[in-house]
């Protein structure tokens, strides 16, 4: 286990390096959702109508924190691809170290890079008036389910990275997460969606992350009352677990694949 962790470790390093190395790949990545929060906020919030009342901003931004979260998909993906693309991948293969140090290497590092961007989107929304009312205990809840949703998707992304193996598939996976993404209560009320389309944006685990985010920030919700609507919090910490006891194996087992 100690081998493991600091071979993983030593992975994570690596991954960092290199972002310092390119700060402007990173700034992109920091600006996106600045932006698509100041479009929705003020763009079109003014023609937004919260179902329980409350304001768009106060709605939208806990959205946004998870819409982040799985927007992450594409980074990490992007750079575990690239890396079995370009033969590093093999190369990790062929060295003296645990198998798990490099998806759990790049987890690490991943998980790092979407706090820090949480962080920064946590500061734009409280510039544009959004704040936390129920308290800092809840609100550090809410940041860790936030950072569990990421933590879970981090083993999708890597798994189709190792599975897939070129980087060119980049939009091939952004045509999947975007909608995916949009198909949720993160922007706009499920009840606002046709029946059958709404039903399925309650389920969606992003929108149980950003329902749940709503609730410990103490934020305006959409008020559904469908059994996902009423447990968010449960669902926030089950759909996560799910997808990592199905994706982090997976991973594992595509890593110790390649090449064979």
């Amino acid at each position: 286990m100690r081998w493991a962790i600091a071979d993983g470790w030593t992975i994570t390093r690596r991954d960092l390096t290199h972002w310092a190395n390119q700060p402007a790949q990173i700034l992109a990545g920091l600006l996106f959702p600045v932006l698509i929060v100041l479009m929705f906020g003020y763009l079109f919030g003014g023609g937004m109508t919260v179902p329980g009342g409350g304001g768009y901003r106060e709605f939208l931004m806990p959205g946004m924190f998870a819409l982040t979260m799985v927007f992450g998909i594409e980074t990490t993906f992007a750079a575990v691809s690239a890396d079995a693309a370009r033969g590093v991948t093999d190369r990790f293969r062929s060295l003296p170290m645990a198998s798990s140090a490099v998806v759990t290497g790049r987890a690490a590092a991943d998980l790092l890079n979407s706090a820090l961007g949480l962080a920064v989107l946590v500061g734009v929304g409280l510039a544009v008036g959004w704040r936390a009312e129920a308290g800092p205990g809840r609100a550090a809840l809410a940041i860790g389910l936030l950072l569990l949703l990421r933590f879970a998707l981090l083993w999708l992304g890597i798994w189709l990275g190792l599975v897939v193996g070129s980087p060119d598939a980049l939009v091939a996976v952004q045509i999947l997460v975007w909608p995916v993404g949009f198909l949720s209560s993160a922007l706009v009320s499920p009840a606002t969606m046709p029946g059958w389309l709404g039903a399925i944006a309650e389920w969606n685990p992003l929108s149980a992350t950003a329902a749940a985010a709503r609730e410990l920030f103490g934020n305006p919700g959409w008020g559904g009352d469908s059994w996902a609507a009423q447990h968010a919090i449960t669902l926030a910490v089950a759909w996560p677990a799910l997808i990592v006891a199905v994706f982090f194996p997976l991973s594992i087992r595509a890593f110790r694949r390649l090449g064979g």
